[in-house]
């Protein structure tokens, strides 16, 4: 099981969001994590922005992953949001987005934030598993290919971006 099977529950997932920004994806994970978590999506929002500030989390190949510390967040949460059409953000490939990783961490993140980037960069540098995330039809098929996603062992390599 991943690491991040256990902070992305069904309903944190949300299909072909309506959406042409990165602001207004911002705005629907900061509504979806204040009513999953009781945080305030204006902190959620202000998060992502401020990390945003500091270099596009936008990876390539079609990828997202923002992220951003939250006060008072016990531990790591997730939602993945799949566009409807790919936005704009800032890719180094220059390329727009449609699989976004929003991933919230304590003020005080250990490690483990770490491990879970660096999990969600493998998952998302897998050509096989983009391809799949982008066609599934539903949130739960797109929670259980997650779930079942497994790092490769060390020495062994996976399909290449």
């Amino acid at each position: 099981m991943s690491l991040i099977s256990r902070l992305l529950p069904v309903a944190n997932i949300t299909l072909d969001l309506d959406v042409t920004s990165k602001k207004r994806v911002f705005e629907h994970v900061g509504l979806l994590f204040e009513n999953a978590l009781g945080i305030g999506r204006g902190q959620v929002f202000d998060a992502l922005f401020a990390r945003e500030r500091l270099g596009s989390t936008g990876l390539g190949h079609g990828i997202a992953i923002p992220h951003g510390r939250i006060k008072g967040l016990r531990d790591a949460a997730g939602a993945f949001v799949r566009t409807g059409a790919p936005i704009a953000f800032e890719a180094p490939d220059g390329n727009p987005v449609n699989l976004i990783f929003v991933l919230l961490v304590p003020e005080k993140a250990t490690d483990l934030h770490l491990q879970i980037l660096s999990e969600l960069a493998q998952i998302f540098s897998d050509k096989e598993m983009r391809a799949q995330l982008a066609a599934l039809p539903d949130a739960a098929a797109v929670q259980q290919i997650i779930s079942e996603w497994e790092p490769h062992a060390p020495g062994q390599r996976r399909a290449a971006v």
